[in-house]
């Protein structure tokens, strides 16, 4: 055995003190909020950089209020709206971009993962008055940038209200459920894009650029929801499947003041996924990418004639992702992402797209870009360059030179800059550490010498807020830490992290318990704090088992090659990583080969059905929730990003589809979905269900009645997690 298997990385002395007389953590507690963090509510800062806006609330009674918070001192400077007498209770806000005025969001509720319904109200700063946009709930209103009006849309057509005269103009007059959406996204977009408000104004408020969704030829998918009534009745809603229709999108110009409309020719792209404005008013910025997602055009929109010219073209032999990095300089030449090098950069072009540089550089990713300092000429981001587990904040110049680490703790750092980029508020958080809030300067110089504070404090970090009471709350708990490590797998050194129960004698056999969730560019195995399933997998370890998480070829941050090798063969490599991690690691003497189980949800729910049936010989049981079983039933975004259509590679769908070989089936089985998952259908664990009842072979399963994807809510998760525990016990 390599006694250089382990290489446990800075992690000694987390609540390692004698485990006598200390409770273990109950399921009750997990899923009661127990052991919920302090966090701090996400802040904005305001345009003059000196202070930032949070939302607060209290819950008896219940009340919110918008604060403004002092950068320098912390202090709240004054309350600028809070809900009492005319201002209902409400729960986000967005300024103008003029901050004269505030949207208000009030009654909200949500239609998908992240589309809401409300009733929406413009509070206007200096006179204190309010004014209510709809008095019927609305989708994705946006203040143009003076305040005076609000962009929305109601039953998938855009219209705007005038704010002084209270006054509505319906704008497109064609939506219809089911066939035609102006202004927001359909499903998959907003599933697999990422957003739902798809219509923007210019910087001076005299266009509007949209999109127009038709999605006349897309199938219908129909749930059926059990509710409390005496029949269940059908949702529908339209969804592509794998290889099936998708909308047809198409781009529109709205010219504000005369309210004409006209359609922008791009050339017939197949996905829009982006639309952003340039500083100039007269520039629209369009992302188009095909429907393999290996081409994406960045296009410039000439707003005066609706002219079209590429700005830059980017192909991969897999696939191209799309992000929100796109950054428009004062000039509009603009930074880029790109994995164009092997790993993900930043990159600089001029206004007309050719390439000036490239600004960071290296064998490491950047995973968040925070914006551009003009004053300073400072690029800031987050990257992995500290090992990939890790993340840090970094600020790099234009030109790639003078890259400086801000953050200064190992683990995950994250930056909110205030508007000028003189401080940031870092969040910090690792396997040790619970989320700790400290205010920063970004740097010395001439533009805070008036700072009456200690400069040299303030460059330290000065801690906002902590979770120290969490920390001393859970030092009576039978704690283990995670143990940090790599393992050589098919040639790969790949992220580990390992859980031993706090009692553990190197002599003793122990069951082990394996997760991962293995999807596309993912991440499990990262030096930050806990979540609800790390603390299963704490209460887990104190009933006996050792928990272990291995990220295996296809997650990211670790280089293009490495996430983009399971190209047209999803779930192949990464089912053979985890068998052969499992394998490996009951050759571990104080692991018990005979009792070794694999859960996940989702994306790792195939992966785990997929590990008991083709690691037979090695898994002795698995936990698949939510899980997909053959990637026909999935999106045509994500799953043709990753497998192409099933048309042009049925074997990348079917060989790695388990209700295709159920009979290989040994270990213990036990299968949960919720019925309402619009997501992952509750269609695939019906099909699995169904293959292994004619392949008469036994498991376990749980249907969860009209819960979606993340199977929650009242006691459901308690239930869930329970009926899992119970079940590894028994077969484990």
């Amino acid at each position: 055995m390599n006694k250089k298997f382990f290489l446990i990385l800075s992690l000694l002395g987390f609540l390692t003190i004698s485990t006598a007389q200390k409770k273990k953590i109950t399921l009750e507690e997990i899923w009661g909020g127990e052991f919920r963090t302090e966090y701090m509510d996400v802040l904005r800062s305001m345009k003059n950089g000196k202070q930032y806006t949070i939302l607060n609330f209290t819950q008896s009674p219940q009340t919110s209020s918008l604060d403004k918070y002092d950068y320098q001192t912390l202090e709240k400077v004054e309350t600028i709206v809070a809900s009492g007498g005319t201002v209902p209770f409400f729960t986000s806000y967005t300024f103008s971009e003029d901050e004269s005025k505030i949207m208000l969001a009030t009654e909200v509720e949500p239609i998908f993962r992240r589309s809401r319904l409300g009733i929406y109200y413009v509070y206007d700063i200096a006179s204190k008055s309010m004014t209510k946009v709809s008095d019927t709930k609305i989708q994705e209103p946006m203040l143009s940038p003076d305040g005076s009006k609000v962009a929305y849309v109601q039953d998938n057509d855009l219209y705007i209200f005038n704010v002084a005269s209270k006054t509505v103009q319906q704008i497109t007059t064609d939506g219809n459920k089911g066939t035609i959406i102006n202004g927001v996204t359909d499903w998959v977009y907003e599933e697999e894009f990422a957003f739902v408000r798809a219509f923007e104004w210019n910087s001076d408020g005299s266009k509007i650029a949209f999109l127009r969704f038709d999605e006349t030829e897309v199938p219908l998918f129909s749930m059926d929801v059990y509710g409390q009534g005496l029949y269940p009745f059908p949702y529908e809603f339209k969804y592509p499947k794998a290889g099936e229709n998708n909308s047809i999108v198409t781009l529109h110009m709205l010219d504000v003041k005369s309210g004409s409309i006209s359609k922008v020719d791009l050339g017939n792209p197949y996905y829009i996924p982006r639309i952003k404005w340039m500083n100039s008013p007269e520039h629209l910025s369009v992302q188009t990418i095909n429907r393999h997602q290996n081409h994406i055009k960045l296009l410039d929109v000439n707003a005066k004639d609706n002219s079209v010219s590429i700005l830059l073209e980017e192909k991969d032999k897999a696939y191209v992702d799309i992000d929100d990095d796109l950054t428009f300089l004062p000039d509009d030449s603009f930074i880029w992402t790109s994995e164009g090098d092997g790993f993900n950069h930043l990159y600089l072009h001029s206004k007309n797209g050719k390439l000036k540089n490239q600004i960071t550089n290296g064998p490491w990713e950047v995973t968040q870009y925070y914006g551009y300092d003009e004053a300073n000429d400072k690029i800031y981001y987050q990257s992995v360059e500290n090992g990939s587990i890790n993340r840090d904040v970094y600020s790099i110049a234009s030109s790639g030179k003078d890259k400086k680490r801000l953050s200064n703790k190992e683990g995950t750092n994250s930056a909110a800059f205030s508007a000028d980029y003189t401080y940031y508020i870092n969040t910090f958080s690792s396997a040790t550490t619970p989320y700790e809030f400290t205010l920063h300067q970004v740097a010395k110089g001439k533009r805070i010498k008036d700072l009456k504070e200690d400069n040299e404090l303030i460059s330290k970090g000065r801690l906002i807020k902590d979770n120290g009471a969490l920390l001393k709350k859970l030092e009576g708990y039978e704690l283990v830490p995670k143990e940090f490590s790599t393992i050589n797998i098919n040639g790969n050194d790949l992220n580990m992290w390992m859980m031993k129960p706090a009692d553990f004698d190197p002599a003793k056999k122990y069951p082990m318990i394996m997760f991962q969730y293995s999807g596309p560019g993912s991440q499990q195995v990262a030096n930050s704090w806990l979540g609800s399933n790390d603390y299963w997998h704490e209460m887990l370890a104190s009933e006996g088992y050792i928990v272990v998480c291995v990220d295996g070829r296809g997650t990211g941050y670790k280089g293009r090659d490495f996430k983009k090798v399971t190209y047209l063969n999803l779930v192949k490599y990464e089912t053979e990583d985890q068998i052969a991690a499992a394998k490996k690691l009951s050759e571990l003497p104080y692991v018990d080969e005979d009792r070794t189980g694999i859960w996940g949800w989702s994306f790792g729910g195939h992966m785990s059905t997929n590990c008991l049936l083709k690691g037979n010989d090695v898994f002795e049981m698995g936990i698949a929730v939510a899980p997909v079983t053959n990637w026909r039933f999935y999106d045509t975004i994500y799953t043709e990003r990753f497998l192409r259509t099933p048309e042009e590679n049925p074997e990348g769908y079917d060989n790695e589809s388990p209700f295709n070989y159920p009979e290989l089936l040994k270990g213990k089985y036990l299968l949960v979905h919720g019925s309402g998952d619009d997501n992952v259908h509750v269609q695939n664990s019906m099909r699995m269900i169904e293959a292994l009842v004619q392949a008469n072979k036994p498991f376990d399963w749980a249907i969860y009645p009209d819960k979606n994807h993340g199977i929650y809510g009242g006691n459901t998760r308690l239930h869930l997690f329970t009926k899992m525990t119970n079940f590894i016990k028994e077969n484990l």
